[in-house]
């Protein structure tokens, strides 16, 4: 008989500041070898070195105002190439097998647009037998091959779906994210001392905490975990404690009922006064938005007694608000009497499973703001999670004491 072996594969990834510097490789590659000593079977992915990739965006915007998106991705890709190839240099100077891997010798097949493609399949014939033979293959992060047979890249950050990607198509025990941070806080360490480390946390919690600004990881690769089961840790690559756990909720014993405090800096407040209501008004107004790629956050609509008009507030990122203006001062399909926009406003929410079973967690948040005259402008909530928008100069009072009142840093 011939027992098939299945092998013991984890998958690690290395951000740009681990892998940063040249000490920083040698530092990186120390952790990958403790892997190999513990008998994994290793797959590493990397990101370009810290400040790489955009430094190639300068150049490629100094050569061209309308630089084609194809070769734009062939050229940011550059930057994973020449980390891969300095982290196996090491490796091998160590006196272990490891080589570098581009995204199209796998082959890793992407689909959709250059600089926002999605990760369709990955070969893994030529990686398994490579991994059988005690090799350390080095993966480039970010970058895949098309129908076209052309590079692309996945969006920013998108070396997170590389790893989890491979850690899906290689059947790995797990896939460590190895980061500048020791894991997912309860909020941004910089803003408060307070902040602690959460041990353990849902796919879904992850996934709200970044959408509103925890920078530990891109929102689609949290979704593509998820969706396919992948267990991932995220650690600092600089000390050797151990990070957060994300996992599904199922798993997920004794937690508190809220897991951190979130906020985002970069909103705007765009109110329509007296619009004329009628069926498909809301429409009318968002559909240019939506054409040009402006994403909506909250919205309120406060409709007057006798219900010929309403008030419509909505948020979007402050980068988009010049263009936001004029399309809706340009908008002939809509008539209202003013237009407000306020960009000294903030958002901040409350993440957590434990909300969907326990009463009074709204009232607690909103009481715990109104004890301290912080004024609410604007609601919006969601299964695990509920958000206000508040004026910027509250920011950190408002994080501080929705910490305290859902006892966070103990």
């Amino acid at each position: 008989f011939k027992y098939k072996i299945s092998m013991k594969i984890i998958v690690l990834k290395f951000g740009g500041t681990s892998v940063g510097t040249l000490d920083r490789i040698k530092k990186i590659s120390k952790i990958i070898i403790s892997y190999i000593k513990k008998k994994y079977k290793v797959i590493v992915v990397t990101s370009a070195m810290s400040g790489v990739t955009n430094e190639l965006i300068k150049k490629a915007s100094k050569i061209s105002k309308n630089f084609p998106n194809s070769e734009r991705d062939v050229l940011l890709s550059t930057g994973e190439q020449m980390a891969s190839a300095l982290i196996a240099g090491k490796l091998y100077d160590l006196g272990f097998n490891s080589r570098s891997w581009m995204s199209w010798q796998i082959p890793i097949i992407t689909r959709g647009n250059y600089s926002s493609s999605r990760i369709l399949k990955i070969g893994t014939d030529q990686i398994k037998k490579y991994l059988k033979k005690g090799g350390i293959p080095i993966i480039t992060g970010f970058q895949g091959l098309n129908k076209e047979n052309r590079i692309t890249t996945l969006e920013r950050g998108g070396s997170d779906a590389s790893a989890i990607m491979l850690a899906k198509f290689f059947k790995a025990k797990r896939c460590i994210i190895y980061t500048d941070v020791n894991g997912v806080y309860t909020t941004d360490p910089n803003l408060t001392k307070k902040a602690k480390k959460i041990k353990v946390l849902s796919y879904e919690e992850m996934l709200e905490m970044s959408s509103l600004g925890a920078k530990v990881m891109q929102p689609a690769s949290i979704q593509d975990a998820k969706l396919n089961k992948v267990k991932i840790d995220v650690k600092s690559s600089f000390t050797n404690k151990p990070g957060t756990q994300i996992i599904g909720r199922k798993k997920i014993k004794d937690i508190n009922i809220i897991r951190g405090v979130s906020f985002t800096k970069n909103d705007a407040k765009v109110s329509l006064l007296g619009v004329k209501d009628k069926p498909g008004v809301a429409a009318a107004i968002f559909e240019p938005l939506y054409k040009n790629s402006i994403n909506v956050d909250m919205v309120v609509q406060n409709i007057s007694s006798d219900g010929k008009e309403t008030d419509l507030t909505f948020t979007i990122k402050s980068d988009d608000l010049l263009k936001t203006k004029k399309l809706i001062t340009r908008n002939k399909k809509i008539k209202f009497k003013k237009l407000i926009v306020d960009k000294n406003v903030a958002k901040v929410s409350i993440v957590g499973v434990g909300m969907i079973t326990t009463p009074g967690v709204t009232y607690r948040m909103f009481q715990a703001l109104a004890d301290k005259k912080i004024n609410i402008l604007v609601i919006s909530t969601s299964e695990i999670k509920i958000s206000v928008l508040i004026q910027s100069k509250n920011l950190k009072k408002s994080v501080e004491l929705l910490h305290k009142e859902f006892n966070l840093s103990k």
